[in-house]
């Protein structure tokens, strides 16, 4: 019999499972929970397509955060997590990557291995969208993280083009730093509609 909620379904489980075939089944059913009656299949597939995620479920952010709060609480070896993160973002949902962030922006840099920039940014071996980044980064802030120093922003935007426009959308957050980064702002090469909107409103507040 299935669970009327998304707390009488994760209450079936004693602990957060050990196979890793069983965690990712487990948490693709969680996120079916809470998921309001008007957001239809059509659409789903639909925001998925347009997103380039494997699916889009529509899970609310509520839901979203009690499934990370109950991984965090029931899987006591928090380098376990860690080391299943890859897994959850390589499949790809909307709601994976959703969970990554949460995740990431939840667990100590001791917990993770590394900086859990570092982390974050060695997860996107290719683009990922505008939305998933900031709404990802913006989750780090809210967690007590700080924007990474600008030694940092600088070497990880060296690394490919990818990862310059990233940085900028990471400069976004705190405009007040862009005037270090003014040529990284200015000669990193074009990127979609929205980044571009992004850019030309920093360069737009330059002095």
């Amino acid at each position: 019999m299935k669970a009327t909620s998304l707390d009488d379904y994760l209450d079936g489980f004693s602990a957060f499972p050990t196979r890793r075939r069983k965690r990712l089944s487990m948490l693709r059913e969680a996120y079916t929970y809470g998921v309001p009656g008007m957001i239809t299949k059509s659409m789903t597939d639909r925001l998925a397509q347009s997103g380039h995620y494997t699916f889009h479920i529509g899970t609310p952010d509520p839901e979203m955060r009690r499934i990370a709060s109950w991984m965090l609480t029931n899987e006591k070896d928090r380098k376990k997590i860690a080391k299943f993160i890859p897994r959850i973002w390589k499949r790809g949902g909307r709601e994976d990557l959703k969970l990554v962030g949460l995740l990431l922006a939840n667990m100590s840099d001791e917990e993770l291995g590394e900086n859990g920039w570092t982390v974050f940014l060695q997860l996107i071996q290719q683009r990922v969208s505008v939305e998933v980044f900031l709404e990802t980064a913006e989750e780090f802030l809210r967690g007590g993280r700080t924007l990474p120093d600008d030694t940092w922003i600088q070497d990880a935007a060296a690394q490919s083009e990818v990862w310059s426009q990233l940085m900028i959308l990471l400069l976004s957050l705190d405009e007040s730093r862009c005037e270090a980064h003014t040529v990284l702002i200015k000669q990193t090469p074009q990127g979609g509609e929205l980044f571009e909107r992004i850019r030309n409103r920093l360069l737009e507040r330059l002095p």
